[in-house]
């Protein structure tokens, strides 16, 4: 990945240092690193941020995730794995954001 402008489109006007940073480092750097792939990568932090329960992460993420070729019912079977390890309202919080990203609607 290069030219990556998601930090400067969210915060550069108000932290043009994060900014630079997220987009610079995080993501022209870290996320091209070749020790792994962008789909590992997208699971990986996809985990992380349930685990963190960082759910204002994880509507990009997850999109992000899909967009690296992990599919939904992955990243669904992800989040309940989750469940077990990380506590039960983190799971069903990232399971909202999932139906959220992925224009599912609850049943009733």
């Amino acid at each position: 990945m290069t030219g990556w402008t998601g930090g400067q489109r969210a915060v550069g006007d108000l932290a043009p240092a994060l900014a630079h940073y997220t987009d610079a480092v995080l993501f022209d750097e870290v996320w091209a690193r070749p020790e792994l792939s962008p789909r590992d990568r997208s699971l990986v932090t996809v985990t992380a941020l349930v685990t963190l329960g960082a759910v204002e992460q994880l509507e990009f993420h997850l999109a992000f995730a899909r967009d690296n070729g992990v599919t939904q019912e992955e990243l669904v079977e992800a989040i309940t794995h989750l469940a077990f390890y990380v506590g039960w309202p983190r799971a069903m919080a990232a399971i909202g954001v999932a139906r959220k990203v992925f224009g599912g609607q609850p049943e009733s």
